[in-house]
């Protein structure tokens, strides 16, 4: 006799999977309304469309990265648990480093005529940061905004390692707690 069995998504997961889907596509929709708000010159689907023909593994991975962050986190307040103890800086956050790989993936699409308010901010740049440090985040834009997704990913896959971890104490803990005759049963 062959025994079937099924796993069933939680609430707690099903809730934590919609809300990462709506914030991953709500980071996407938000980053085209940039593009489009910031380039005047172009019509929007023209501005739409150079964002994606340069930047749309940025534009995808950031989604997918901020959706699964947000999973993550979801999941965790539903279990009752905190994965992130530690208060940190701008920088030590995935929602800081998703910050800057925006930033400089706008950067990438000046050229092509998109996102015209940000030749404002490149030219303060020099008075800001230095004439040489300007041109290097100019010239790097592209790999500085790589860069940041890679971050990104980093950041969520930790987060997903100590919900692993976190998971695992629990089943632990559960069969740690179970009756010696409860255990018995399970182990034949």
């Amino acid at each position: 006799m062959k025994v079937r069995v099924t796993h069933i998504i939680s609430y707690n997961g099903k809730k934590a999977l919609v809300n990462g889907i709506i914030i991953g596509i709500v980071t996407t929709i938000v980053y085209l309304a940039v593009v489009v708000i910031t380039t005047p010159s172009l019509s929007p689907i023209a501005a739409i469309n150079a964002a994606f023909k340069i930047n749309s593994i940025i534009i995808f991975g950031l989604a997918a990265g901020i959706g699964t962050q947000v999973f993550i986190s979801t999941y965790t307040k539903g279990l009752g648990c905190s994965l992130d103890k530690k208060k940190k800086g701008i920088l030590g956050t995935g929602s800081g480093s998703t910050a800057l790989s925006s930033f400089f993936s706008f950067f990438s699409l000046v050229p092509l005529g998109c996102c015209g308010s940000w030749l404002l901010i490149l030219s303060m740049l020099p008075s800001i940061f230095g004439s040489t440090l300007s041109v290097v985040l100019i010239e790097y834009s592209k790999l500085l905004s790589y860069i940041g997704l890679a971050i990104v990913f980093g950041f969520t896959s930790l987060s997903a390692l100590k919900l692993k971890r976190e998971l695992n104490h629990r089943n632990n803990t559960k069969k740690f707690n179970q009756p010696n005759n409860q255990q018995n049963v399970e182990e034949h």
